[in-house]
C-alpha cells in the first residue's frame, strides 16, 4: 500500500504546527488577563485543523476525478450548509433555512454559469470548487443579514406597513422601504470591501497566488474577477431572499402575520 501521500502530508504539517506558537501566545494572554477563552481558543484551533484536514483529503480526491457530478455534489453540500447557517441568523423568518438555501443557490449558480459561459473559469474542480466556496460564503452572510433585517424592520414599523395596506398597497409595495433598507445594509460591507481592496489589506485569493509564486499582476487579475463575482452573487442572492421572505410576513388577506413578529 502506497503511503507516500501520508508522508507528504505529515511533512507539510511542520509549518502549521510551528505556527501554533502564536496560538499559545494568545492562550497565555487570555490566561493572564483572566478572559476565560483558553479552552475555546484551543477547541477552535483543533476543530479548524480537523475540518481543514478532512476537506483537504476530500478535495484531493475530487480533483483527481473527471466526473462533473463530484463538482455539483460538493457545490450543493456547501450551499446546504450555508443555507442552514444563514437561516439560523434569520431564525424568526418562516422557512428561513429553505429560503436562504434557495437564494444562495440561485445567486451563486447564476453567477457561476455566467463565468463559465464567458470562459472566465473552466468547469473543472480545481477552479469551480474554490470559486464556488468564496461565492457561497459571501452570499451566506449577505442573505442572512438581509432576511433578519427585513423582518426586524417590518416589526419596528408595523403601524406604517399596516397603514399602507389599509390604503390599498400590496404587501410588496407596503414593505418597499424596508426591503431597500435591508438590502443596502446587507450589501454595504461587500461594496466597501471592493472600494478598499488592496489599499488596507491584500485579499486572500491575491495573497495565496503571490505566496504560491504568481506575479502580482496575475494575482490582481484574478482578484478583480473574485470581487466582481462576489458582488454579483451577493446581490442576486439577497434580492432573491426578499422575494421569498416577504410573502410569509402576510396572510392571504394581505394582513401582517402577527405571529411572525411576536417573538424577539
Amino acid at each position: 500500500m502506497d503511503l507516500n501521500w501520508l508522508k507528504d502530508f505529515l511533512t507539510g504539517m511542520i509549518k502549521p504546527v510551528a505556527a501554533l506558537a502564536v496560538v499559545f501566545m494568545a492562550v497565555g494572554l487570555s490566561y493572564v488577563q483572566k478572559l476565560g477563552l483558553e479552552g475555546e481558543m484551543i477547541y477552535s484551533v483543533f476543530r479548524a485543523f480537523v475540518q481543514l484536514s478532512i476537506i483537504g483529503f476530500v478535495l484531493q480526491f475530487i480533483f483527481s476525478q473527471k466526473n462533473a457530478a463530484w463538482i455539483i455534489l460538493a457545490y450543493l453540500f456547501m450551499v446546504t450548509i450555508a443555507g442552514y447557517t444563514a437561516g439560523q441568523r434569520a431564525k424568526h423568518v418562516p422557512r428561513g433555512k429553505y429560503i436562504a438555501g434557495v437564494s444562495i443557490l440561485a445567486g451563486t449558480a447564476v453567477t457561476m454559469f455566467l463565468l463559465v459561459i464567458l470562459n472566465v473559469f473552466p468547469f473543472t474542480p480545481r477552479y469551480i470548487i474554490p470559486v464556488a466556496g468564496m461565492m457561497v460564503g459571501n452570499a451566506m452572510t449577505v442573505t442572512g443579514v438581509t432576511m433578519k433585517k427585513l423582518r426586524d424592520d417590518i416589526k419596528i414599523q408595523m403601524a406604517l406597513v399596516e397603514t399602507a395596506l389599509a390604503l390599498g398597497a400590496t404587501p410588496r409595495q407596503a414593505t418597499l422601504q424596508q426591503v431597500k433598507r435591508s438590502l443596502v445594509i446587507a450589501l454595504s460591507p461587500v461594496l466597501d470591501n471592493a472600494k478598499t481592496v488592496g489599499l488596507i489589506s491584500l485579499p486572500g485569493a491575491m495573497t495565496g497566488l503571490i505566496m504560491g509564486g504568481a506575479s502580482p499582476l496575475e494575482a490582481i487579475q484574478l482578484q478583480i474577477v473574485v470581487m466582481n463575482m462576489l458582488i454579483g452573487a451577493s446581490t442576486v442572492s439577497s434580492i432573491f431572499s426578499t422575494y421569498l421572505s416577504w410573502p410569509s410576513f402576510f396572510t392571504k388577506a394581505y394582513q401582517l402575520e402577527t405571529k411572525v413578529f411576536s417573538s424577539e
